[in-house]
């Protein structure tokens, strides 16, 4: 099957030794996606989270695809705790991004992301139908 290689250097550039996202057949795998070059980054953890959900809904997007078609992601913070103060904000982005169509999500908490000031990395998996 053949594997398409994409960065989105509008939407959430990549690092010279990765790809943004691979297209393998109708699965695209986004590669983690920060605020990273935003006004979010060393900002909070849910301006963070907002510009995140943003770059991988509008990577999919790029590929045809609408939130409704990612199906997993795996979520890094720097602390869950901090992750879960913030709790109702958290549920509300999700619900505002995903609109009831949730993808199955691992949360871990990490001790440091690429760059100071980041404070959440998510990672995805779309199925593109």
């Amino acid at each position: 099957m053949e594997k398409i290689r994409k960065n989105y250097p509008d939407i959430a550039p990549a690092g010279s030794t990765f790809s943004r996202g691979v297209r393998v057949g109708n699965l695209l795998f986004v590669a983690g996606c920060t605020a990273r070059g935003t006004e979010a980054q060393g900002a909070g953890m849910m301006d963070q989270l907002r510009v995140t959900l943003d770059r991988i809904v509008r990577i999919v997007a790029e590929e045809g695809g609408a939130p409704s078609d990612i199906v997993k992601i795996t979520t890094y913070v720097t602390s869950i705790p901090a992750w879960r103060e913030n709790g109702k904000q958290q549920e509300a982005l999700f619900v505002e991004y995903f609109q009831g169509e949730y993808p199955a999500n691992t949360l871990v908490e990490i001790t440091a992301l690429a760059e100071p000031g980041l404070d959440v990395e998510i990672e995805a998996i779309a199925e593109l139908g």
